[in-house]
């Protein structure tokens, strides 16, 4: 097996294609939030991108704020209600966005591309010096997209507290997936222990109830999800399977301990579904619930893996 590393301009895009001589194929944009364009597993039927990405430039400047398809969500992701909370003592508000943190549209740096016998690496930067008044803590965050043989995408993220004291930090991904046709022909399954009880905003309300209707697939038909699920670590992975049994293809997840939380969106148009990996509920900022607090100097990892069968 080989793997190699090329630069692409397309549909207004600069892309850096990881690809494997079977076929297999992970394109990312580095300028726009190191943005997963597309995850493209060889078929005899024709190449498929598992990814639903924007079709050009246009679509992204017009699309990126009501849907965030594929973009790292940092310092933190889903919502933080009324863009405000209590840290240290101190009354932060966020003046960007209150939804997927800051660096969405963010450009990222490349540092790193290797390419040999066993993967394909690329490594994209951002050094966050605190802009936004709510908040004012320095860090960088790293990611890593790692392409392995058999259709396997490994992708972490790294992120070093560069503030003098500990700062909060909810990550997350936001990945839409897509088989070429509507969320209604695909099964989904996930183990999960307990679901995040919202309010009507879509607000956690504090409470975990026990919930366990997906630990054998399910058709999505009908289905509207916008929910957070715990995670049970205790079940043999993958976690969580997305299939087409018209297509016979299926995507796995393969979340680390790091990422204990499972979002799942169907959005109103049916084409595709976000099934997201996070460290913590949506305002974990004010709730606690996952939240991570990284002291100064410390640094933390959060990993997940994609592998598509089919």
């Amino acid at each position: 097996m080989a793997f190699s590393i090329q630069h692409l301009s397309e549909n207004g895009f600069d892309i850096i294609e990881l690809a494997d001589d079977d076929g297999a194929r992970v394109q990312v944009i580095p300028s726009l939030g190191a943005l997963l364009h597309g995850f493209i597993i060889p078929r005899g039927k024709g190449p498929l991108n598992v990814i639903d990405s924007y079709g050009s430039m246009d679509e992204y400047n017009n699309r990126i704020q009501d849907s965030f398809k594929s973009v790292k969500l940092s310092p933190f992701a889903c919502r933080i209600k009324d863009a405000t909370y209590q840290w240290n003592g101190v009354e932060r508000k966020i003046q960007k966005s209150p939804i997927h943190g800051l660096l969405y549209d963010q450009a990222f740096t490349l540092i790193l591309e290797e390419a040999g016998s066993q993967d394909a690496v690329i490594d994209l930067e951002y050094h966050y010096k605190g802009w936004d008044p709510g908040y004012p803590f320095p860090y960088t965050c790293n990611v890593r997209y790692r392409l392995q043989a058999d259709n396997t995408l490994e992708i972490s993220t790294s992120i070093l507290n560069h503030h003098g004291e500990t700062i909060p930090v909810m990550d997350g991904w936001h990945p839409y997936f897509t088989t070429g046709g509507t969320v209604d022909e695909l099964e989904l399954q996930f183990w999960s222990t307990e679901i995040v009880e919202f309010d009507e905003k879509l607000i956690p309300t504090g409470k975990l109830l026990p919930y366990t209707s997906f630990t054998k697939a399910k058709k999505l038909e009908g289905v509207e999800l916008d929910n957070s699920f715990l995670l049970d670590f205790k079940q043999s992975s993958p976690l969580c399977t997305l299939h087409d049994p018209r297509e016979q293809v299926t995507i796995e997840f393969y979340p680390s301990t790091g990422y204990p939380v499972l979002q799942v969106y169907t959005p109103p148009h049916r084409r595709s579904i976000a099934i997201e990996n996070l460290t913590g509920a949506p305002n974990a900022f004010n709730n606690g619930l996952g939240l991570v607090k990284l002291a100064p100097g410390e640094s933390l990892q959060f990993s997940t893996t994609l592998r598509v069968r089919g």
